[in-house]
């Protein structure tokens, strides 16, 4: 199996918690707007940069390595494209489930 396999299941799991976070948002009457859109794209951008760094850390001094048959070939710096989706999912997720697990009251 490839990571690239692997993380299409999780950024579709990922989306779809998106969609049904959205469907919720709107049956209780919550407007999804601009300004959260801009907030995650924030946290991506953050996020990315972040993973980057330490990514490129962990691979570096040896903690980690990769099977290269298994990766794109794609890297950031010594980090393999694929290591990004993991990041991008749970930015995706986590505010998807806050919304999905919370009360339903407005704010």
């Amino acid at each position: 199996m490839t990571y690239a396999l692997l993380n299409t299941v999780f950024l579709g799991l990922a989306l779809w918690f998106m969609v049904i976070a959205y469907v919720v948002s709107a049956r209780r009457g919550v407007e999804v707007g601009r300004k959260l859109y801009k907030v995650l794209g924030l946290t991506l951008a953050i996020m990315l940069v972040t993973t980057a760094i330490f990514d490129n850390v962990i691979i570096g001094v040896g903690l980690v390595a990769y099977d290269p048959s298994t990766l794109l070939g794609v890297y950031i710096g010594i980090a393999p494209i694929e290591d990004f989706a993991y990041t991008v999912a749970g930015v995706m997720i986590l505010p998807a489930l806050w919304i999905l697990l919370g009360t339903g009251k407005k704010r």
